[in-house]
């Protein structure tokens, strides 16, 4: 693949593997590399993790200077939100259910900070990770939808040897919850090994997972969720074509989200 443009990633800070691996990608296919790390206040609801989110930002710019980010955006909440803003973008369908659902105006908040990062810094290609499925659909569809000339880029999610997905938040988990976590990846793995032997009932693979979380005694069951890969409708009965294995668990205080395609 020839280099050429600028790759951006957009981040909140507290950078792990996962985030590494989305800047290499970048690197890769890019001639320079710009980072934006940014805790989004208009994403979090009133009894959320906004004050208490993990933040180092000298250890987050050690690791990218040796990564060779070329740039580093670490707005103030005052300069993205300034006073007197008032213009937020609406997200559509896509970002109704799973998260959606369950935290109202976080995607108005992530699709209204991404648009302005991505007016600010001008990339020509954006880096996601797919941990965060759903969002990576409502960010899709905005760009697409508002002709913003940005290729969105998908990376795999980047797990822990054991299967947990990394995540800036895991630094929360005590030793006790970080053993009980691995109960999310099990849960899929089941799925999927069913979803392999040609079971493709959506309510059985649904209760495969959720028997799975229920097991684990300091895990609390948000949602269980086999939808369409693309519009994240709920699939019923026979499932045939991909589909978008994704789950929300509270283990103790911390809140954990993962996803597996099925295809």
């Amino acid at each position: 693949m020839l280099k050429g443009g600028l790759g951006f990633v957009p981040t909140m800070g507290y950078l792990h593997e996962g985030h590494m691996t989305l800047v290499r990608h970048a690197r890769a296919a890019n001639d320079h590399v710009a980072v934006s790390i940014f805790v989004n206040p208009a994403q979090f609801g009133p009894n959320e993790d906004f004050a208490a989110y993990p933040r180092d930002l000298n250890r987050d710019l050690a690791m990218l200077e040796q990564e060779g980010v070329s740039f580093v955006f670490n707005p103030s909440p005052e300069v993205v939100y300034p006073k007197g803003f008032e213009t937020y973008m609406v997200p559509g369908e896509v970002a109704e259910p799973l998260e959606g659902a369950r935290r109202p105006g976080h995607f108005r908040g992530v699709d209204t900070v991404v648009a302005k990062l991505f007016n600010i810094v001008q990339p020509h290609r954006a880096y996601f990770g797919e941990k965060d499925a759903q969002q990576v659909r409502v960010i899709k569809r905005m760009v697409k939808d508002l002709d913003i000339p940005v290729e969105i880029v998908i990376v795999p999610t980047v797990r822990e040897p054991d299967g947990l997905a990394m995540s800036s938040r895991n630094i929360y988990l005590n030793e006790r919850e970080r053993k009980a976590a691995l109960c999310l990846i099990k849960g899929m793995r089941l799925a999927h090994s069913h979803w392999q032997e040609g079971k493709r009932n959506a309510e059985t693979l649904r209760k495969l997972v959720e028997e799975t979380i229920e097991a684990e005694p300091l895990a609390a069951l948000d949602y269980v969720s086999l939808a369409d890969s693309e519009s994240l409708n709920e699939l019923h009965g026979t499932v045939s074509g991909a589909a978008l294995l994704s789950l929300a668990v509270r283990i103790g205080k911390t809140r954990l989200i993962d996803n597996m395609t099925l295809e």
